[in-house]
């Protein structure tokens, strides 16, 4: 059989060269102390080193008792002691004995043990730390982003980099003397003849290339995590120097007194007088002489060992090994970001360096955040090509040309050569940095930021601030509010959606939007207890705000009244129980919009007679029970909403608002409908959806000018024919009453087609069949 401790030369070769790094982990010195005591036994070890790279580990189960059992056990065990055994069976033919097979039963499968063995190879033997560092190690030197870092770097500008030399000399020169350089040095030695890589030989990584080094950033990140949180290298290895130091010194202790005893002649006393007649000889020690010589030699051999190990251990005690400073590497690299690293981590980097300083430096590129950002940026550019980014641009609410980016590691390059964009919306991408190259997207005009972090380049804040027209901004949190934006002086909306302090007027972030010098829109969806005097300093030239509050009391609204340029206002979900007093000073008011409040009397809108220029009135989703009769005075109304109310009688007063085009009355209690609906002559829309109206007026059909016409889910039971006076009618919901036949006037609005009319397919049919083709032709 062949011998497994023992390997030919080839095999140990080849297994030499695929591991050419485990000599990195040995100073000079240890190499030569190993080579020194284990020359003559260095077939069996690296048999035995190979052995163990191969098995690793074995492991098997192992059962343990409960703690609880265990009197109970010993008890079974003295009662099976106490027995006495019965005598074996013996055999025959008719009774063939059986052999039982005794042990653990597992159920466990080779594949099973073959990762328990790899699991308890990684956790219980330290070395693995150090075989998965070589391994770490290698592809990290090997890596094509390596060269690629590297080459990016040695491109910049001389004079940049040698300034930032100058001025990190200057600063060490200041914080350190020249013992604090000696004693804390550095823990590289520079080589730039070897560090700086021809830019032209680094090609751009393939897409595999890309996913490797992203791997290798991983990798390098656990294995700092794990290393990082202990010393025991360290300790192992300071121990196993101090035990050699010991060994030297009895070695030469014991051997520096018997080297003297070494005689040539030699005096024996054998006790053969019988056969002799002697007792007592003299005798000739014919090595003796090649004894003595090979003696001091040996002692001289011991002595250069030991004084390695005294070397090593000055080594080990007069450095901070467990301390590595990468001060050098950032100072040639310019990447200012690579951390300094500690214990056993540390150590390793040290033992490296005495092998070749260039493997630290190269690996230093894997610790980088920033290296890791743009390795980042690299792969995100090749996934996201133009054509890719083209296939997702869409029109949004504003009508511009919009490209959405959502979920994604950063923002790719490759969208600042879509020069057709319009509008830029990135939702939830974290560590978004905005280049100089935006300025390429000469329409860019509105840009939406959904819970993105963002940094900005000088010059692309120079093209927002000319250019720019909206932003958009959703936020967790108050820092993922952009603090540029107070700066864009011809931003024109302002859309802010995100939690804020109840005290916000303090809230220096915000004292900075008196500087939005062309604001016109300002819109904020939060939780604010009242209005930010922020917003207030922006009044003189604000003609929109909306404040979506979620619940949240709004108070203190005299602020209100500063705002004398304000057109439109809407203070949704406010619990307001009120109209604010406030809004009947806003003389330039146009539209108000009182949504999902608490309002339940609103005796206060003869107030809104004042605000000459009020057009449009929503006061939905409220509890409002009665609309009071001063409505009449509101003459200037064109568009009504009372939706969502608990209003049950409709005064006729309300028709006296003759300027009427919009009037939604929808899902309220409303049973009767006045006759005088008919004075509205500039009706366009009526919706009186989900009520209980159990007939509609004749005057209604006067309103010749009626375009949308909503009665659905009501108690009607008859349509009037009058309904083909309504000429002009385009839309007509009628489903969810109690109509047994639609009348066939319906044919003589002409605007009336198929798609707008929603009502059951059964009573459809009760229509002639040209009124039916003449709705379903387009």
């Amino acid at each position: 059989m062949k011998n497994r401790n023992m390997i030919p030369v080839t095999e140990f070769r080849q297994f030499s060269e695929q591991q050419p790094a485990f000599r990195v982990l040995k100073p000079w010195w240890d190499v030569f102390t190993d080579y020194l005591s284990v020359a003559m036994l260095m077939i069996g070890v690296f048999g035995c080193t190979l052995q163990v790279m191969q098995d690793k580990i074995i492991c098997l189960p192992k059962r343990v008792q409960p703690a609880q059992n265990h009197s109970s056990l010993s008890n079974v065990s003295q009662a099976v002691a106490s027995t006495t055994p019965l005598p074996p069976p013996k055999p025959s033919p008719a009774n063939p004995i059986t052999v039982e097979m005794k042990g653990l039963k597992t159920d466990l499968d080779l594949q099973q043990y073959s990762f328990i063995n790899q699991m308890c190879y990684e956790r219980a033997l330290h070395c693995s730390k150090i075989e998965h560092f070589i391994s770490i190690l290698g592809k990290c030197f090997d890596s094509p982003w390596t060269t690629r870092a590297l080459s990016e770097v040695s491109g910049e500008d001389s004079e940049e980099k040698d300034n930032r030399k100058n001025n990190m000399n200057r600063s060490n020169t200041i914080q350190s003397g020249p013992e604090d350089s000696l004693v804390n040095s550095q823990s590289l030695k520079s080589i730039p003849e070897k560090f700086v890589v021809d830019k032209s030989t680094a090609g751009a990584l393939d897409k595999k290339e890309g996913e490797q080094a992203k791997a290798l950033f991983e990798k390098v990140k656990k294995f700092r995590l794990h290393v990082e949180e202990g010393d025991i290298l360290y300790a192992m290895y300071v121990r196993q120097t101090v035990l050699k130091v010991i060994k030297f010194l009895i070695i030469i202790a014991y051997n520096s007194a018997l080297v003297s005893k070494v005689q040539f002649t030699v005096d024996c006393n054998v006790d053969i007088q019988d056969m002799t007649g002697y007792k007592n000889f003299s005798c000739n020690h014919t090595m003796a002489h090649l004894f003595s010589k090979l003696s001091f030699c040996y002692l001289c051999f011991v002595s250069i060992y030991g004084l390695t190990c005294l070397y090593t251990l000055y080594w080990l005690f007069y450095r901070s090994l467990r301390e590595y400073s990468f001060e050098y590497v950032r100072q040639e690299t310019g990447i200012d970001d690579i951390p300094d690293v500690k214990n056993d981590f540390a150590f390793m980097l040290h033992m490296i360096d005495q092998y070749d300083p260039l493997y630290s430096k190269r690996f230093a590129v894997f610790l980088s955040e920033v290296s890791e950002n743009k390795l980042k940026q690299l792969n995100l550019n090749n996934e996201w090509t133009p054509d890719k980014l083209r296939q997702k641009l869409q029109t949004n609410a504003h009508n511009r040309l919009e490209l959405p980016l959502i979920m994604l590691s950063g923002l790719p390059d490759t969208v600042f050569e879509i020069t057709e964009l319009q509008s830029l919306k990135l939702e939830i991408i974290k560590n978004v940095m905005i280049p100089a190259t935006i300025a390429q997207l000469d329409n860019l005009q509105e840009l939406s930021l959904h819970q993105c972090s963002v940094k900005i380049h000088s010059a692309a804040l120079s093209f927002l601030k000319e250019n720019l027209k909206v932003l958009s901004v959703k936020f967790d949190d108050m820092r993922e509010l952009p603090p540029w934006m107070y700066g864009l002086r011809n931003l024109e909306e302002l859309y802010l959606v995100g939690s804020l302090s109840h005290d916000i007027s303090r809230n220096v972030t915000l004292e900075s939007l008196r500087d939005l010098k062309s604001l016109k829109i300002l819109s904020i969806k939060s939780n604010v207890s009242k209005i930010p005097q922020a917003v207030v300093d922006v009044s003189s030239h604000l003609q929109k705000m909306c404040i979506h509050n979620d619940g949240t009391k709004l108070v203190m609204l005299n602020n209100l009244k500063k705002m004398t340029n304000l057109t439109e206002l809407e203070l949704v979900h406010c619990d307001l129980e009120r109209i604010p007093h406030a809004v009947f000073s806003l003389l330039s008011l146009q539209e108000l919009d009182l949504k999902e409040n608490n309002l339940k009397s609103i005796e206060e809108i003869v107030s809104f007679q004042h605000l000459r220029k009020l057009t449009v009135l929503k006061l939905w989703h409220n509890s409002i029970t009665y609309i009071p009769e001063h409505i009449k005075k509101l003459t200037s109304l064109e568009r009504l909403s009372f939706s969502h109310n608990k209003i049950e009688v409709l005064p006729s007063h309300l028709f006296l608002c003759n300027k009427i085009r919009y009037l939604d009355l929808s899902y309220n209690d409303i049973r009767f409908i006045p006759p005088e609906i008919g004075v509205l002559q500039s009706l366009q829309y009526f919706s009186i959806t989900c009520n209980k109206v159990e007939s509609l007026p004749d005057e209604l059909y006067f309103c010749k000018k009626l375009k949308t016409l909503k009665i659905g889910k009501n108690s009607l039971s008859v349509l009037s024919p009058k309904i083909g006076n309504l000429l002009f009618l385009s839309y007509l919901d009628v489903k969810g009453n109690h109509f047994e036949i639609l009348p066939p006037e319906l044919g003589d609005c002409r605007a009336l087609k198929r798609a707008g009319l929603v009502v059951e397919d059964a009573l459809f049919e009760t229509l002639p069949s040209d009124v039916r083709e003449q709705m379903k032709t387009e």
